[in-house]
């Protein structure tokens, strides 16, 4: 059975932990993939990086197939677009707690969550990183 991917859904219940916890959330979008619409001068090595706490930015709006909200860059408003698939992490900015993503994770191709290496979740506490694979089951008898 063929499912949506888990990554939208991903983003905006990370999103709402670190709102919850009082802290500022971060994303980092991957400039390179299609459909996403950024200032390109604040590009760099391919990617960007966006406060998008409700202080920062305007009419924040994260469905499963687009992350639309419009920032100000050196004082001029500006639009921007991007597909989830895009995201490459979700983070506190206080203690870098949240979710990195890898291309795997879109898992909307197949979506039978099968793929070995589409449940990966990465934490990180004060730059220690830790990553955890697929679960697996054991029989204790």
């Amino acid at each position: 059975m063929s499912m949506t991917s888990s990554k939208p859904y991903l983003i905006r219940a990370i999103y709402q932990w670190i709102v919850d916890n009082e802290l500022t959330p971060y994303i980092v979008i991957n400039c390179e993939m299609e459909g996403v619409q950024v200032p390109e001068q604040f590009i760099e090595d391919g990617r960007i990086v966006f406060n998008i706490a409700e202080q920062a930015c305007r009419g924040l709006n994260m469905t499963n197939e687009r992350i639309v909200f419009s920032a100000s860059f050196n004082g001029n408003p500006m639009q921007i677009h991007t597909p989830p698939s895009a995201v490459m992490a979700i983070y506190a900015k206080e203690n870098g707690r949240g979710m990195v993503f890898t291309e795997d994770d879109d898992d909307n191709n197949g979506g039978d969550g099968e793929s070995p290496s589409s449940n990966h979740a990465t934490t990180s506490t004060e730059g220690e990183k830790k990553t955890f694979g697929k679960p697996k089951l054991t029989i204790v008898k």
